[in-house]
């Protein structure tokens, strides 16, 4: 005998669940760390859907804004983008009118990414939106609590 014909020897096709036993899940930091993802992704496209902003193209504006000069090199390590998709990001956000590239001042290879006045000012309006935001997810936790969740996180995206 299989174990999936096992299994399905044991099986009692008139069971029914009241309430889904997710424990096993909840111990799991990848699981607990989605579902927190998916609640503030989900706020985060409301927020900024008037503002026609995803969550990359925000990334990358607030990377620029606050490394003007920043390279596409240093945006994609500090994003952990992939040269070939951020070059298309960017071309759309210049085609915005929110960004422009400036010839590098220390490696002529390189260009340097800054904002537009128009992407100074987009993101002196959305960065406090999105802070506002952040703060009524996390509504739940004390200060200090939320602290120390966003310092553990940072331990465990950094240490690989």
């Amino acid at each position: 005998m299989t174990a999936s014909s096992n299994s399905l020897a044991t099986v009692d096709p008139c069971a029914t669940v009241d309430t889904v036993d997710a424990r096993f899940l909840q111990t799991l930091l990848g699981f607990n760390a989605r579902m927190a993802a998916l609640k503030a992704i989900a706020a985060f496209l409301a927020c900024m859907a008037p503002y026609k902003l995803r969550i990359v193209d925000f990334s990358i504006l607030s990377i620029v804004h606050h490394n003007p000069g920043v390279t596409s090199r240093q945006l994609c390590d500090a994003l952990n983008l992939l040269p070939p998709n951020l070059v298309g990001k960017i071309s759309a956000l210049e085609k915005r009118g929110l960004l422009l590239r400036h010839p590098h001042p220390q490696d002529g290879r390189a260009l340097g990414l800054h904002l537009t006045e128009a992407g100074c000012a987009l993101m002196q309006e959305v960065e406090p939106l999105v802070s506002e935001q952040e703060a009524r997810i996390a509504s739940a936790l004390t200060a200090s609590e939320r602290q120390t969740l966003m310092r553990l996180l940072l331990k465990v995206y950094a240490a690989n």
